[in-house]
């Protein structure tokens, strides 16, 4: 079921909302529980035992871990829940990539039914791994009740796509949490932005880059391939992001508060400064929980450059179980090494240059990203550096011209700060309103409503 449907918008969230509302304080964990399993379980039922499961497991393991003094015991305990963890996520979400492989290089010996991957799995992984975690570390006391560690791992609005949530920054409101008339029209208000980022720019701007794979990729010029670069980047933007405002949005209205995701990502001026701002919880997740273990930068350049390696890898491979995406994490690795290393002064120095090289930069990854096929990607990269110019872009800006102007625009803080400057209750109305309807008209008359980053 995803957040920008009709279905979501005017059956399950009104009902979900009224009845959390209006039943005791008490119950409501109880309730948001049973909803979010409800809410995956339409989706895919055959996998509920498995988030069950996790809670189970990651449960048993907090207690083990808050009761037990023996350091030696309590590592155990740690590395038992982690293979868990870990093995569940491996095995449904890269055995058909290995086996895929090893088929390839011992010519089709292995027979092989096909794992499908559960939605969401690579979210709540981290989330419970979190959680584990810091009770091992003392860093939050373990979950005595079932059903709040089910809560916090199952929340529907960021169970399936995040923002990534770790136990310490909700563990209070679990068990004790307001809300005001005015949280709950911030929360709807955010709601609405997020549902027209996804609704009125991702898919708007979506439909460039899906021409393009119908097209050919070996038939477009230079510019139409630098378009395409553009217009994929704006869609995923818009989407992931209109999907973390929307989860962030209905937290607010229930009376949680979730970590910010994105912060205008593409006015960055280096790889460094934008993976500060893209996919914030996912980021702070990797350097809390494995580039710090790891050692970070204080062991020497040596160890700096491995650790980097092994976070990115594990980055691009975290995306997806596909060449691609560790060849993603890799790209990223070899830029962010030589930022840190060597280019990190330079770049603060050169704005203009710098701002070149991140656009640059950033299109061709997101041409990694997106487009699976090794062989195609070269072809694809090669457009953009071909020099080879065709009126063919003319068509494609005709059409998309308006909706990429908007697009850029919005990606920017400019709309933001014009908006607070003059925002007052009649403007919030008729701009959220208008938003909405807008958004619901679409729903109603297109076709094309995906969700990039459920394959993740």
């Amino acid at each position: 079921m995803l957040f920008s449907s009709l279905l979501f918008i005017f059956q399950f969230m009104p009902i979900f909302f009224l009845i959390y509302y209006i039943i005791p304080v008490r119950f409501r964990n109880v309730f948001l529980f049973g909803a979010s399993l409800f809410f995956y379980a339409w989706g895919e039922p055959y996998f509920l035992l498995l988030i069950l499961l996790s809670i189970l497991v990651n449960y048993v393991a907090g207690l083990l871990l808050e009761k037990n003094s023996n350091i030696k015991q309590r590592k155990f305990i740690l590395v038992l829940s982690l293979i868990y963890n870990l093995g569940m996520l491996g095995f449904f979400k890269y055995s058909n990539f290995f086996v895929e492989n090893l088929n390839y290089i011992l010519k089709n010996t292995l027979s092989w039914k096909e794992v499908l991957l559960p939605l969401g799995i690579s979210f709540y992984t981290f989330q419970i791994m979190s959680y584990t975690i810091d009770v091992y570390r003392r860093k939050v006391e373990a979950e005595s009740s079932f059903v709040n560690l089910g809560t916090y791992l199952c929340m529907f609005p960021q169970l399936i796509a995040g923002p990534i949530v770790v136990y310490t920054q909700v563990s209070k409101e679990l068990k004790e949490r307001t809300y005001s008339l005015e949280q709950i029209e911030e929360g709807l208000k955010v709601f609405v932005l997020g549902l027209g980022s996804k609704v009125l720019l991702a898919n708007n701007i979506g439909n460039l880059w899906n021409d393009l794979g119908e097209l050919g990729y070996s038939k477009i010029s230079m510019p139409l391939a630098w378009l395409g670069a553009v217009s994929f980047a704006l869609q995923i933007y818009f989407d992931f992001h209109g999907y973390s405002l929307m989860a962030i949005g209905l937290g607010k209205m229930m009376g949680f508060e979730f970590p910010k995701n994105f912060n205008y990502p593409y006015i960055s001026k280096s790889m460094t400064e934008f993976w500060r701002r893209w996919h914030i919880t996912l980021g702070s997740w990797f350097r809390e929980y494995l580039y710090i273990p790891l050692g970070g930068n204080r062991k020497g350049k040596g160890r700096l450059i491995l650790n980097l390696l092994l976070v990115w890898s594990a980055t691009g491979f975290w995306h997806g179980a596909s060449w691609n995406f560790l060849l993603w994490g890799i790209f990223f690795f070899v830029l962010l090494t030589i930022e840190k290393l060597w280019m990190k002064e330079w770049l603060n120095e050169h704005r203009v240059i710098s701002r070149i090289y991140f656009l640059v930069g950033i299109l061709v990854s997101w041409i990694i990203f997106a487009v699976t096929d090794l062989r195609e990607i070269g072809t694809y990269i090669r457009k953009m550096f071909s020099f080879t110019i065709q009126s063919d872009w003319i068509y494609y800006i005709r059409n998309y011209g308006l909706s990429l102007m908007i697009s850029i625009l919005f990606a920017t803080p400019v709309v933001r700060t014009w908006y607070q400057k003059t925002k007052n209750l009649p403007v919030d109305i008729v701009i959220m309103t208008g938003i909405f309807l807008l958004s619901v008209a679409y729903l109603v008359d297109a076709a094309y409503n995906p969700f990039l980053y459920f394959r993740f």
